[in-house]
């Protein structure tokens, strides 16, 4: 009998989980035979971490000669260690370890990525529309819309277009609105995470499909939507040869967000007027005062009948964000579940900045899922980044999901979200490379 595709996969799966389990054991019996050397060195690896994570934590909490001091030592940190792993004559060791680690995590997540495997979100084949109405910003993404020719695209596939003017900022809510009324069945936007939020709320209300094109700079919705972002004028390939899928939306008091909004450290910032020029600059001049609450209002986050006192930063997202990979944490699998995301930091010392090295089982990191989230503070008002732009809300704050409350025409070929990077669960690979 001839092996099909499954039989295939699956024999692929269990010589990948094999690899990965030697290798592992080839690293560990590597560290016990070159004896007590080697085991102190993964003792001083760790040690190393954990300092360089507390130098950093002065160094974002401090300011004048400590901050100096506490970068002296993030740098100092690695350095002594890796002089001292040169010194000992073990660095041969754990540099051939590092690569049998290496060799056995490829291996593990490619044996555990069949059980990874999920279903895309289901999509409905649609006619094309026969008014649709792009908005585009010239400036967004550093001139996109010029660069890749959206606009006569656009024009070309039967879109109206309207072009925002730099010099003369319009209400794009309103321009969304009138195209609506004016008999366009199809609202889209070439621009910003921000924009794309605020005439995607326009199209929900009136029950009309949505475009994404990814002119931006970061594109962070169209990513979750499978869309090319190197080539935004794919995705007005969606006017011709589109299909359609539901998504939600998300809510922070009555304003609409595609993909989060954010409290605490980074809505601080963000309110700056000099950020949008030395985002660095200003994010170290600020910090200090911002993550030792000497600045800005204490938090407290309800959600899922969890009370979050005093986090450092909050982000709410619509839908959540994936946990675990850290090789693509900002991605959503899926836009449709329904339920927002809750991501919460809360860092009071240098022991607990070292302790994030724990990442999600880290006492101060909190992630879990809500259909509603209340964000207070000891103030009246509260600073809030919603999809990247800085606003002010009276308190409490109701972050709420809307389920399926926008559709979104997508093109028919696109690259589609990739797989989420899954744990790697060793008994799970065990029990894989022992199968027969």
């Amino acid at each position: 009998m001839e092996d099909d595709g499954t039989t295939r996969a699956v024999r692929a799966q269990r010589w990948s989980a094999r690899l990965a389990v030697l290798a592992a054991a080839a690293a560990v019996v590597l560290l016990v035979a070159s004896g007590l050397g080697g085991v102190a060195m993964v003792f001083l690896v760790l040690a190393g971490t954990v300092v360089t994570a507390a130098a950093l934590w002065w160094a974002l909490t401090r300011r004048g000669l400590v901050r100096v001091l506490a970068v002296l030592l993030a740098v100092a940190a690695p350095l002594t260690v890796i002089w001292l792993q040169v010194r000992s004559g073990v660095l041969w060791v754990m540099l051939l370890c590092l690569a049998l680690g290496a060799v056995a995590a490829g291996a593990g997540w490619e044996a555990l990525a069949l059980d990874a495997r999920r279903k895309a979100q289901p999509t409905v084949a649609v006619a094309p529309p026969a008014r649709p109405f792009l908005i585009m910003n010239p400036r967004s993404g550093g001139g996109k819309v010029e660069r890749f020719g959206l606009k006569e695209k656009a024009e070309g596939a039967g879109a109206e277009v309207f072009l925002l003017d730099p010099d003369h900022p319009s209400d794009v809510a309103a321009v969304a609105r009138a195209a609506v009324a004016a008999g366009a069945d199809l609202l889209g936007v070439a621009g910003g995470d921000g924009t794309q939020a605020l005439v995607a709320g326009v199209a929900a209300e009136h029950g009309v499909p949505f475009v994404v094109v990814p002119a931006g700079t970061r594109n962070h919705f169209a990513l979750d939507l499978g869309l090319d972002r190197d080539d935004p004028s794919r995705a007005l390939e969606a006017l011709t040869d589109g299909v359609e899928l539901t998504v939600d939306l998300g809510m922070a008091g009555d304003r609409v967000f595609v993909n989060n909004a954010s409290f605490g450290a980074y809505a601080l910032v963000v309110q700056s007027d000099a950020y949008r020029d030395d985002k660095v600059g200003t994010a170290l001049q600020l910090f200090p005062d911002v993550l030792t609450h000497r600045a800005g209002p204490r938090l407290t986050v309800r959600a899922a009948r969890t009370t979050l006192a005093s986090p450092q930063a909050v982000l709410v997202s619509n839908n959540p964000y994936r946990a675990g990979d850290r090789a693509a944490p900002a991605r959503r699998d899926r836009l449709d579940r329904g339920v927002l995301g809750v991501v919460s930091v809360t860092v009071e010392s240098a022991a607990q900045a070292a302790g994030l090295l724990r990442g999600d089982r880290s006492p101060g990191f909190t992630a879990l899922t809500a259909h509603e989230v209340v964000v207070e503070a000891d103030a009246p008002e509260v600073q809030v980044g919603v999809d990247g732009e800085a606003l002010m809300m009276a308190v409490p704050v109701r972050c709420a999901v809307r389920p399926g409350a926008l559709r979104v025409r997508v093109p028919r070929h696109r690259p589609g979200v990739p797989l989420a990077r899954p744990r790697l669960n060793w008994r799970r690979l065990a029990m894989l490379a022992l199968a027969r």
